[in-house]
């Protein structure tokens, strides 16, 4: 197979992780005898330096026209003023826009080797294998009216959270469609006592539910999910939520794996492509010092092969390396070892085969 890649790196570790993730995916194009070609681009801080521009239309373009992109992490402080015109922030939000990626797949797994990793406590993490699902073009990030204006002397801001019938049929359609492949248990978060949005929400859940009678779906409402992500995150198959609820509470999920630089995440749209990224930041404090953890991204990597590219045995092969590596001691410092990013990508690299 060949494939055409594009490769944000951003700003911070990005450049750290993409790159360590493009070697985890040379390694598996030698082996399998796949020829992935890979092509760089500007996004975030480092692309408003260079252009002015958050996304540039050049990148835009150039992600639309590749088989997947892999993303590495946008912003810092240099960039971080909340009054700014240009952020960092929209060149992301512009471009899952861009692509028509509605579906943000987080899968949160607790490896047995890292429990002790995590602030929660030990018998509270045995079993954890979950996976959110987070509506990504609707709700109060794009709603309009989003403004800021003036009443009775003083200042209002404005942000509307919105959403169709069918924006929320299709990622919740997806979230069943992926309990099927697991544990057939779909838990639709919204927050319908308050919400005339989550009401409707709520509705389009139970009528699609109608089509998958082998599913079980239960409605949890925010509050009471973001309790039992730490006291009961067992009870957890497939979540699937909005946009802003999915953000908060896939953070809150990282904890339980013991480190954000673990988790990978998949935005799709169902039809071509797809934006793989790791679920942590830009990390600016440790970017430069060769110290961050590849994983997330080397495991969006995988993802990447498995949902763009239909290569399930070399996505499974990545993962089982990514496992192995750790259960036989490789740590880098966040996961409280002293690998740099560079040894712990050959460790994983090594186990391969």
């Amino acid at each position: 197979m060949k494939a055409n890649i594009v490769l944000l790196p951003g700003d911070g570790i990005g450049p750290e992780v993409v790159s360590a993730a493009v070697q985890v995916l040379e390694a598996v194009g030698q082996h399998y005898d796949h020829k992935f070609v890979f092509t760089e681009y500007l996004i975030g801080g480092s692309a408003i330096d260079k252009t002015g521009n958050p996304l540039p239309e050049e990148t835009l373009q150039a992600c639309r026209s590749a088989d997947a992109v892999l993303l590495g992490a946008v912003g810092g402080p240099k960039w971080d003023d909340p009054r700014a015109s240009v952020r960092p922030e929209q060149g992301l939000l512009g471009l899952r826009k861009g692509l028509g990626v509605f579906a943000n797949l987080r899968p949160v797994r607790v490896h047995p080797a890292l429990i002790e990793a995590s602030p929660i406590k030990s018998d509270r993490l045995l079993g954890v294998d979950l996976i959110v699902v987070r509506e990504l073009t609707g709700g109060l990030y794009f709603g309009q009216p989003k403004k800021r204006d003036w009443v009775d002397g003083q200042q209002r801001a404005v942000d509307t959270l919105e959403y169709t019938e069918n924006e929320i049929e299709r990622i919740v359609d997806l979230a069943f469609r992926l309990a099927r492949q697991r544990r057939r248990k779909v838990s639709s978060v919204d927050k319908a006592n308050v919400l005339e949005s989550s009401r409707l929400w709520r509705e389009v859940a139970n009528r699609v539910a109608q089509r998958y009678p082998d599913v079980t779906l239960e409605h949890v409402l925010v509050d009471t999910a973001a309790m039992r992500l730490v006291s009961v995150p067992q009870s957890f198959d497939v979540i699937v939520t909005e946009n802003m609820f999915g953000d908060i509470l896939t953070d809150e999920a990282a904890v339980l794996a013991g480190s954000m630089g673990m988790l990978p995440s998949a935005s799709l749209n169902g039809q071509y492509g797809g934006l793989y990224e790791p679920i942590h930041g830009s990390a600016p404090d440790i970017a430069g010092q060769g110290i961050a953890n590849p994983i997330g991204t080397i495991l969006s990597a995988a993802m990447l092969l498995r949902y763009s590219l239909g290569l399930e045995q070399e996505a499974r092969a990545i993962e089982k390396a990514v496992d192995q590596a750790i259960t036989e001691g490789a740590r880098t410092r966040d996961l409280g070892g002293s690998l740099t990013t560079t040894a712990m990508t050959q460790a994983i690299i090594e186990r391969l085969d």
